[in-house]
């Protein structure tokens, strides 16, 4: 009987062991994020939208404005934010095992899987659970320390990487990419239909790609057309937070590993992207002082 008794004892203190590890990891999180102001989901229901160059645009742009800001990649499969800022080697771990993010500069800093891998071309097989445990790692096990804004890129879609973040940070403010085209926007509306379900506070629609800016003439050609984001923010009632357009010198500066908010030169994406910050600098803002003036 006590044998018994003994035994049963030993399996729940073992069951207990994964519970205990979640408890305490749950504790980090939540230590993590109390010292970030604001959370800034970047999502698209559909790949090929140019939402990481949008999110690490932004994410430079507030940053050149004086705000701290970090980038965290959860793309597990396709991280491209380490591309686009010209990022390369490891990360770095301290005493405590709290890795380093990877420093762009004095306010900005970036978490991405790639960085985690010894050969960048290394393909990640990993399914659900597994995915989910890396992303609360990225948030529990690193040292972002105090930030105004986490800008965390997603993959595209609704499965498990937009899921885990919505879980462990349901206080992320989310900014939906999309082109103008109908096929883009036939995506998008299931991944706002996804964050409606979920009860996401949902920031605002961004339109990518819409229009080229020829860069002999200047003018501006309806390539993808445009205005279908807007028309989209319009109809499900969401703040439009600007538009993005096609242009050659964004091109050349991600491929360089540059946000071309940060080039001396203007350009238009430039001063679309600068635009789309202050935007939701400002509306980040007010939904602080919104949740503020709720709960008083």
């Amino acid at each position: 009987m006590s044998s018994s008794c003994g035994s049963c004892s030993t399996e729940k203190k073992e069951g207990d062991k994964p519970n205990a590890a979640h408890a305490l990891q749950n504790e980090l999180i939540s230590s993590t994020l109390k010292r970030i102001k604001y959370k800034i989901f970047v999502m698209s229901g559909k790949g090929g939208v140019g939402k990481s160059s949008v999110a690490v645009n932004i994410a430079a742009a507030l940053a050149d404005k004086g705000f701290k800001v970090g980038i965290l990649d959860v793309d597990i499969h396709g991280p491209s934010v380490p591309h686009l800022l010209g990022i390369t080697g490891q990360l770095e771990v301290e005493r405590g095992n709290l890795v380093v993010p990877k420093k762009v500069n004095d306010n900005l800093h970036v978490v991405s899987m790639e960085s985690l891998l010894k050969d960048p071309d290394q393909a990640v097989l990993w399914r659900g659970p597994m995915k989910t445990s890396a992303i609360r790692q990225f948030i529990s096990d690193v040292q972002w320390g105090d930030l105004d804004f986490l800008v965390i890129d997603s993959p595209p879609g609704t499965g498990d990487e937009p899921m885990t973040v919505l879980k462990t940070i349901p206080e992320s403010l989310a900014v939906v990419v999309t082109t103008p085209q109908e096929i883009s926007l036939a995506d998008v509306r299931k991944a706002i239909n996804f964050l409606q379900y979920a009860k996401a506070n949902i920031m605002g629609v961004v339109e990518n790609m819409s229009g080229l800016i020829c860069p002999h003439c200047h003018e501006q050609i309806d390539l993808f057309k445009r205005g279908g984001g807007e028309q989209l923010a319009e109809k499900y009632g969401l703040p439009f937070l600007g538009a993005i357009p096609l242009d050659p010198t964004a091109v050349v500066a991600a491929d360089l590993g540059k946000p071309v908010v940060l080039l001396e030169e203007s350009s238009p994406a430039k001063t679309a992207f600068r635009d789309v910050a202050d935007k939701i600098a400002e509306a980040a803002e007010s939904s602080l002082e919104i949740a503020s003036s709720t709960h008083s």
